[in-house]
């Protein structure tokens, strides 16, 4: 059995149809396992997230790291239970009031006592190994930040041997990327870098995606982006970002012309000056999609 299926009988369930006696073992495993002087900080971010977060700690509860770390969680101002969900667990948890991923990231950077900072996101399982694996990167000479690989939930709408071509075509893609252009192969729930360096540098705060490589962009300035491909450090998301576009077909099309779109970035770099923000990703003032 794939080890992610264990944590599947509550995912995409509300919180009131977890089983206490679950609730109550994870909350214990949790507090047994965090850091009163952490080295790694290990921050969950998440935004109705209620359904999903539970599976989420559930794994990371189950940690094994030969590290000190924290577990902590920021709610973006959720209309549903999550916070709810970190409270039941026992994880400390902030409330960011600003919505965006860019907002939330950066209360959990104000918050985090370690000096490596895992970037966590509510709707993912994560393996076992993950945090020693993703902090072991990090531990190199001449390394500032990390980034892994994902994989899906599978579902009717998007079956695993569906979703097995489709990332390993993206995994190609991205490993290439990841030679001259790092910070295009980053993403938020595989992510993780020096604390300090992440402070100095912080998340764009008003555009809906890619703060995460703007992030990794303005890090690559200190150091090496390390790309870990070890399956053990591989974690399975939900495939709301997928359901965006459709049937699993259209999302496969519309990749597949954005990967041809991105064999520019194989062979340059670009300059500040070449980043243009899309009007469709900018948020208002206020926090306000």
């Amino acid at each position: 059995m794939k080890w992610y299926k264990k944590y599947l009988p509550t995912f995409e369930k509300p919180l009131s149809e977890v089983d206490e006696s679950l609730i109550e073992s994870v909350k214990n495993r949790l507090s047994q396992i965090q850091s009163d002087d952490p080295e790694v900080s290990v921050v969950v971010i998440g935004y109705n997230e209620e359904r999903r977060l539970f599976s989420c700690l559930w794994s990371l509860s189950e940690t094994i790291c030969k590290y000190p770390f924290e577990i902590i969680g920021v709610d973006n101002n959720s209309k549903d239970r999550t916070a709810d969900v970190f409270a039941k667990t026992g994880v400390r948890y902030y409330t960011e009031y600003n919505n965006s991923c860019g907002y939330a990231r950066n209360r959990g950077l104000e918050e985090a006592k370690g000096r490596y900072y895992i970037c966590i996101d509510g709707d993912t399982i994560y393996p076992r190994d993950y945090v020693q694996i993703m902090t072991d990167a990090l531990k190199r000479p001449g390394v500032v930040a990390a980034s892994s690989l994902w994989s899906y939930v599978p579902d009717e709408k998007f079956p695993r041997y569906k979703m097995f071509f489709y990332e390993l075509l993206r995994d190609i893609n991205l490993f290439f990327l990841s030679f001259k252009r790092p910070e295009r192969s980053v993403r938020g729930l595989v992510f993780a870098y020096h604390t300090e360096l992440g402070r100095k540098v912080g998340y764009r705060v008003q555009i809906i995606r890619g703060e995460d490589g703007a992030m990794a962009y303005g890090l690559k300035r200190y150091g090496k982006i390390a790309f870990v491909r070890s399956r053990r450090a591989r974690p399975y998301t939900c495939t709301g970002t997928l359901m965006a576009d459709g049937s699993a077909g259209k999302a496969f099309v519309t990749r597949i012309v954005q990967y041809f779109t991105n064999l520019r970035y194989y062979f340059k770099k670009m300059k500040d000056s070449e980043f243009v923000d899309q009007e469709s990703n900018l948020i208002n003032k206020g926090g306000k999609k």
